[in-house]
């Protein structure tokens, strides 16, 4: 453990380096990202001027909603970026050199590169779900704010999951670069809370298809009281994610030709 520790302390480095090397650029990135997250705050300020609640979610409640959003997001593409780098490292034959290396490789193509760029998303949505919490006059509890971490590490964790798996493919597809963005196109989904939706599509967006998990299940912690179902529920499908990416990720490899052979 205190060798992957050494080795992602060097992942950190070189990325603040590179980072560092076009500092106008890494800042208006930051900006870019806060700019982004205002723009969704004034749709929210526009819809609810019109309306005090929307499928019982008030104002408040939904501004927890869409920070949880970005705040898992933020934190997936900050830690996991390297990821969307898979299909480019295939067509490329770099990926070779990942996996002779003598550490795990999906410990090095998961974390070879960390999006500072990111930050700004982190702290904007961090402010919002404090925003939300204000606006809805709430107090949650310990408990509450508890199992709402334990959540969004948990829709971290699908997430990450989900693009690994997601990008993998790009080893039999090769030239697709842009797989990354039915990531985005999930992300979008998320930000709409799963009472919107008939019975029938919440229950598979929960049970079967946990999209739920990257935002309405975490947020309700917060904003509906403290449901210990729901929590056991999220860390079962963390795990689950986890095992099944890294069982799919592993096929992978097993098949993978490198750029030599």
């Amino acid at each position: 453990m205190a060798r992957y520790w050494r080795i992602y302390r060097t992942f950190m480095k070189s990325s603040l380096a590179r980072e560092l090397e076009f500092r106008a650029n890494f800042i208006a990135k930051i900006f870019q990202s806060v700019v982004w997250i205002g723009f969704f705050v004034m749709i929210l300020l526009v819809v609810y001027r019109n309306t005090p609640d929307v499928a019982g979610w008030a104002r408040g409640d939904a501004f927890v909603l869409g920070a949880t959003v970005f705040v898992m997001s933020a934190l997936s593409s900050a830690f996991f970026f390297s990821l969307t780098e898979i299909p480019t490292q295939v067509r490329q034959g770099t990926l070779d050199f990942v996996i002779t290396k003598p550490v795990d490789n999906q410990f090095w193509i998961s974390m070879r590169r960390f999006n500072f760029d990111q930050v700004g998303s982190l702290i904007a949505g961090i402010g919002m779900v404090i925003a939300g919490i204000h606006m809805g006059a709430t107090s949650p509890s310990i408990l509450q704010w508890f199992s709402y971490l334990v959540l969004v590490f948990a829709a971290v964790a699908v997430f990450y999951s989900f693009n690994l798996a997601m990008m993998t493919t790009g080893i039999w597809l090769v030239r697709v670069d842009n797989l990354f963005i039915l990531g985005e196109t999930v992300t979008s989904m998320a930000r709409y809370p799963l009472d919107i939706y008939p019975l029938g599509v919440q229950r598979a967006f929960t049970f079967v298809l946990p999209l739920g998990l990257l935002s309405t299940i975490p947020a309700r912690q917060l904003v509906k009281g403290f449901d210990p179902a729901m929590l056991g529920l999220g860390i079962f499908w963390a795990v689950l994610a986890l095992f099944l990416s890294r069982r799919f990720w592993k096929f992978a490899m097993r098949h993978y030709s490198s750029a030599s052979s």
